[in-house]
């Protein structure tokens, strides 16, 4: 089965270069642009993901398969309540997924790679992890309710195809009620900010209605400071990939009690244990 997000693939590619013509044509001092070295990279994150994606799509199909067919249920995909539900149970997921993905070290050295860039534009987008298996149990729960995996999977790629508009500089705020309900390029700009009051902020998919409810939320407001904490200064996609993991090992194998290595890999990333008085 060829992921849906595959065939949208050739769109993307193409706007990246209408808007990196764009910052050609119509220069904004304000806003960063690209850089030829990080788009390159950004590009290869994204191949490289979808190739590490084909055979891990057909562990995630059987998994899927095998929870739904145990379900006591089955929802039918020809109701539009089925859909409803699988739009709302989605995002929740996506929201549950990406909070823990910033604050498990472990979750975060595979979501790394995506707030690895000191740019924002559609390229970055395209920077995906090589390692997608992190992401799972967080869509389980949608097959044991009943939902086909093939709708599961369909609904996940309609989520990534929207949020690839949402990295962009070119577009400023939305209508206030489309800002209140759905995820924009102003509240992802927040999310991909490095700033101390950005940190953690925004997890939304499509709809940032879950950030106000469970109290992430942080509109724009001071200039927005892409990247790490502590940016990792490479343009090179399998340290890109891999470097937190390597770090976090680095951290695992220093420490001299269980409780600290348990906490290099599920504390928050930046954890430390706590020094003697």
């Amino acid at each position: 089965m060829i992921p849906a997000v595959v065939y949208a693939i050739p769109a993307f590619v193409l706007l990246v270069v209408v808007e990196a013509l764009s910052y050609r044509f119509l220069p904004d001092d304000d806003e960063r642009g690209y850089e030829l070295r990080d788009t390159v990279t950004s590009m290869s994150m994204g191949a490289g993901s979808q190739v590490v994606a084909v055979p891990w799509k057909a562990v995630t199909i059987l998994l899927y398969a095998a929870l739904c067919t145990a379900a006591p249920w089955h929802l039918p995909p020809s109701s539009a309540w089925t859909w409803v539900l699988l739009f709302f149970g989605d995002d929740l997921a996506y929201y549950a997924f990406h909070r823990a993905h910033h604050r498990v070290r472990v979750l975060w050295a595979s979501h790394v790679v995506h707030h690895s860039s000191v740019r924002f534009n559609l390229s970055t987008a395209l920077r995906q992890s090589w390692t997608p298996m992190t992401g799972l149990p967080f869509w389980l729960p949608l097959a044991l309710l009943g939902v086909p995996p093939w709708m599961i999977l369909l609904q996940q790629a309609f989520s990534l195809v929207y949020q690839f508009f949402l990295h962009t500089e070119r577009v400023d705020r939305l209508w206030r009620p489309v800002e209140w309900i759905f995820n924009t390029p102003s509240h992802h700009r927040v999310h991909h900010g490095s700033n101390n009051a950005y940190l953690d902020r925004n997890y939304g998919g499509i709809l940032i209605v879950w950030d106000r409810l469970f109290g992430t939320f942080e509109p724009e407001g001071e200039r927005v400071v892409y990247g790490l904490t502590k940016n990792i200064d490479t343009y090179n996609p399998a340290r890109v990939a891999f470097h937190e993991f390597a770090a976090a090992w680095r951290d695992v194998r220093a420490a001299t009690r269980w409780r600290d290595r348990a906490g290099h890999l599920f504390g928050p990333p930046g954890w430390a244990p706590r020094t003697e008085a």
